[in-house]
C-alpha cells in the first residue's frame, strides 16, 4: 500500500487583508492536499463574498481531511467570532493570524502536516495585538527553535538569500558579519540543493557601491566578505564575490549563478519584485520543515474587493510540494 505524506498547512493570514481570498481562490482548484489553519467564520465568510459554489468544513486536526471536491477544511486556531472589517488594522485580525502560525508549525513540528504555506499578515496588526516580531521568518525561527534561517527569494528568472532580514539598514550593516556572511551562504548552497540544483554556483554581491572599488567606498567587502567567500570555498561550496549590487542580478539571469546572496532586504527583494510578484516566493531556509509563502503583503487597498490574483500563493503552493519532493528523493538515496 502507497504511503500518502500528511497534507499542507495554509495559513490565513490577517483577516481584515487579501489572504483569506487568494487562499480560497487557490482551494477551489482541484487536487490540492492542504488544510487551512485560521478562521472558520472567515474562511466561510469569504467563500460567500467571493460567491464561490464552494463548502466549508471545521476539522480538529489535519488527519481528518477528507479532500472532497470543492472544500475547504479548516483547523480552527482563532477566537474570532465574526469575520473582521476589510482594509483595516485590526488587532483581533493580527492575534488570528499570529495564532494561526503558531499552530501551523507546532503541527509541522510534529509531523502532522508536511509543511507550511502563509498566507500574508499585518505587522502593525500584530504590533497593537501586543506581539514583537517583525515578520514571519522571526516567528518561525523562535517558535521551531531553529537558530540559522535564512529568507530566500525565487522567481522564474533568480533566486536571492538575504544575509539580514527585517532591521533598519543601518543595523543590517552592523549584523553583516563574517558568521552573517557565512551562514548565508551556506544556506544559500543547501536551498540551491533542495531545489534540485547538484552543485549551486554563488555569487555574493558586494555591501557598497561598486563593492567598495577596492576600499575606496568601505572596506566591509575587503575585511568581512571576501573572507567569508573564502571560508565557504573551503568546505567545497561554489561561491565567488562580491560583486557590486547593481549588476550581480544581471549576471544571475545570464546564467552566470543560481543563487545571489544579498546583504540586505531591499537589495535582494527589489529585483525579485521589479520582475512581478504575482510569480515570487518566499522560502525560509533553515527550518526542520518546508515553509514558502507568497512574496506580496495583505494589500488592504483591495481587500474584499475580490480582485486579488492569487498567483504568488500558487506558485508558494507548487514550490512547497517541489521542496518536499526533493527531500523524499534525497531520503530514499
Amino acid at each position: 500500500m502507497k504511503n500518502i505524506s500528511p497534507p499542507l498547512a495554509i495559513t490565513m493570514g490577517d483577516g481584515s487583508g487579501i489572504g483569506p481570498e487568494i487562499v480560497v481562490k487557490t482551494l477551489a482548484m482541484e487536487g490540492e492536499r492542504a488544510v487551512v489553519f485560521g478562521s472558520y467564520v472567515v474562511m466561510l465568510d469569504t467563500v460567500r463574498r467571493l460567491g464561490l459554489n464552494m463548502d466549508v468544513r471545521r476539522i480538529n486536526a489535519p488527519y481528518e481531511a477528507l479532500f472532497q471536491s470543492q472544500v475547504i477544511e479548516v483547523v480552527e486556531t482563532t477566537k474570532i467570532k465574526e469575520p473582521p472589517t476589510m482594509g483595516k488594522v485590526n488587532a483581533i485580525a493580527g492575534q488570528a493570524a499570529f495564532d494561526s502560525i503558531v499552530a501551523a508549525i507546532a503541527a509541522a513540528k510534529s509531523g502532522v502536516v508536511s509543511g507550511i504555506v502563509t498566507a500574508p499578515i499585518n505587522k502593525e496588526a500584530m504590533g497593537i495585538a501586543g506581539i514583537r516580531y517583525p515578520g514571519h521568518t522571526e516567528i518561525l525561527a523562535d517558535y521551531s527553535g531553529s537558530q540559522r534561517v535564512a529568507m530566500m527569494l525565487v522567481n522564474d528568472d533568480i533566486r536571492t538569500v538575504l544575509v539580514t532580514i527585517h532591521m533598519s539598514l543601518r543595523n543590517a550593516i552592523e549584523r553583516a558579519d563574517f558568521n552573517a556572511q557565512l551562514s548565508a551562504i551556506r544556506l544559500a548552497h543547501e536551498g540551491g540543493k533542495a531545489l534540485g540544483i547538484k552543485a549551486p554556483r554563488i555569487g555574493v554581491a558586494g555591501l557598497n557601491p561598486h563593492a567598495g572599488e577596492g576600499g575606496l567606498f568601505g572596506d566591509e567587502e575587503i575585511k568581512i566578505i571576501q573572507p567569508a567567500v573564502e571560508a565557504a570555498r573551503l568546505e567545497g561550496i561554489d561561491v565567488s564575490g562580491p560583486y557590486p549590487g547593481d549588476t550581480v542580478y544581471m549576471q544571475a539571469r545570464k546564467g552566470r549563478f543560481d543563487v545571489v546572496v544579498a546583504q540586505y532586504h531591499d537589495q535582494g527583494l527589489i529585483p525579485v519584485k521589479y520582475l512581478g510578484i504575482e510569480k515570487g516566493v518566499n522560502i525560509t531556509l533553515g527550518l526542520p520543515f518546508v515553509r514558502t509563502s507568497p512574496d506580496h503583503g495583505t494589500a488592504f487597498d483591495i481587500a474584499g474587493l475580490g480582485i486579488a490574483d492569487h498567483s504568488s500563493l500558487c506558485a508558494a503552493l507548487a514550490y512547497a510540494k517541489r521542496l518536499l519532493a526533493s527531500q523524499t528523493m534525497t531520503n530514499s538515496i
